[in-house]
């Protein structure tokens, strides 16, 4: 696996970031500012990178882009052809399929969290504590407190299943749903 710490590995994460870019360009986070949404797969990545030490290139680009096929017009044969097969195995892992009726997609990732490469599981994890610390910080315009505490509950039922993976990440989250209120689940 390649590790970004040569200059070919930096211009590629930076190309990636630079896709990634352009497929939110028109986006943003639903909350009372409307944060462009790119800040959030960078600060995923920033997540791994900085809290949790993650030197990966395909990770890393992983995470940059591991909200393109759910929320923009790209397909996972787009993000092969850009960034090879690895990066595209690991996006989607972590994709949901947005055929399906929202809970359900919500029981999904309860369900396949324990199943998935160590490689995703390293995203999901950076992924759910940057949303939880977003939520935090303030709720999305429309939801109720209770909504944002359901989030939480729900968060925890995912990161059951991820736990084992990353304790830097994982000690993080567990202060979260303290701070919260949240059981926390064993691993499944």
């Amino acid at each position: 696996m390649a590790n970004c710490e040569d200059g070919d590995d930096l211009q590629a994460l930076v190309e990636c970031m630079h896709f990634a870019a352009i497929k939110h360009t028109d986006q943003r986070r639903k909350d009372p500012m409307k944060t462009p949404y790119i800040n959030h797969p960078i600060g995923v990545a920033r997540i791994l990178s900085k809290e949790a030490g993650i030197k990966n290139l395909h990770i890393l680009q992983a995470a940059l882009l591991h909200d393109t096929v759910e929320d923009t017009d790209t397909s996972f044969d787009e993000i092969e052809k850009q960034f090879g097969a690895e990066v595209r195995h690991i996006v989607a892992e972590v994709t949901d399929d947005k055929s399906l009726p929202k809970m359900e997609r919500k029981r999904k990732q309860i369900e396949h969290a324990p199943h998935i490469s160590r490689e995703a599981k390293l995203v999901k994890l950076a992924d759910k504590l940057y949303n939880l610390r977003d939520l935090k910080r303030v709720a999305p315009e429309s939801w109720t407190p209770e909504r944002v505490q359901d989030y939480f509950h729900w968060a925890a039922k995912v990161v059951a299943g991820l736990r084992g993976t990353n304790k830097t990440m994982e000690d993080s989250l567990d202060k979260i749903f303290k701070e919260k209120g949240v059981l926390v689940e064993a691993e499944n």
